[in-house]
Formats: C-alpha cells, sequence, structure tokens
C-alpha cells in the first residue's frame, strides 16, 4: 500500500477527492466554494494532498503568515486511520513550512479528540489554551496547541 504513496501540492482538480475525505471526517465539512478559495485565491493559504494509487486519501491545509502558521484542517480517509499515514502528512506538512520560514506552528483540536491531541504531542506541540464553545456543530471546546519549529 504504502509503495505508492505520494504527497502533493493540491490543485483544483484534486477538490472533488478531498470532498470525499472531508465528508467522511468532519460533521461541519468544508464547502467545494471554501476550497476553491483557498486553493485559487488564499496567498496565504498552503494544502497538500496525500495519494495511494493515484487516489487522494488525505489533505492537510496550513495558513503562513510571516513565520506563523496554522494548521486549518487535516484528514485521513477514516478505513485507512491507524496506518501512521497522519503522522507521514504531518511531517511532511511541518518540513514544508520550516522551508517556508515558519518558526511557530499552531492548531486547534476537538477536546475529544485524544488520538489526534496523542500525534500532535509527538511532533513537539503543547496545549497552550482552550477555546469555549468552538466547534459550532455541538459546541465543543477546542484545545489550541504550539510548537516552536526553530
Amino acid at each position: 500500500m504504502m509503495a505508492n504513496l505520494k504527497i502533493r501540492k493540491m490543485k483544483l482538480r484534486d477538490i472533488e477527492g478531498v470532498l470525499k475525505v472531508e465528508r467522511m471526517s468532519f460533521s461541519t465539512p468544508w464547502t467545494k466554494d471554501i476550497f476553491i478559495q483557498e486553493v485559487e485565491r488564499n496567498q496565504h493559504a498552503h494544502y497538500y494532498v496525500m495519494e495511494i494509487n493515484d487516489s487522494i486519501v488525505g489533505y492537510v491545509g496550513s495558513w503562513v503568515v510571516m513565520d506563523d502558521a496554522q494548521i486549518t484542517n487535516i484528514a485521513i480517509m477514516p478505513d485507512l486511520r491507524g496506518n501512521k499515514l497522519g503522522e507521514k502528512l504531518f511531517r511532511f506538512t511541518m518540513q514544508q513550512l520550516v522551508t517556508l520560514g515558519v518558526k511557530r506552528l499552531s492548531l486547534e483540536v476537538r477536546a475529544s479528540n485524544l488520538p489526534a491531541q496523542k500525534l500532535y504531542k509527538k511532533f513537539g506541540m503543547v496545549p497552550g489554551g482552550i477555546r469555549k464553545n468552538y466547534y459550532q456543530d455541538d459546541n465543543e471546546d477546542a484545545i489550541v496547541m504550539w510548537v516552536n519549529l526553530v
């Protein structure tokens, strides 16, 4: 399975595949228009797709402003989770951000999403605060996590 794994910059033609991952992963998925905006018009956005055998199985997005970055979203197809694909995608993203001159990385994660928190901690991320009622679908709190990349 991993022999044909690649990670590359997201293109407009990838959005339908990304939407499949998005819809399978989140209770309030982003729309096609949001992804078009991110890929085509947001000068701060950096999005990557993960493919296996030319099929999109995951993606990650970030915003870079000066030397700070924030992960906007990261997802792997549910039936492929547990195979360290999220770890590979996150590592790749961190490496890309360092090459862009990013010094600090942050993200929000659901308070209940312990597997994701565990993954982020592997990369040195630490909790830095809580955003109360952050998620619109159920008002769950988000934990803000940070790491210095340099």
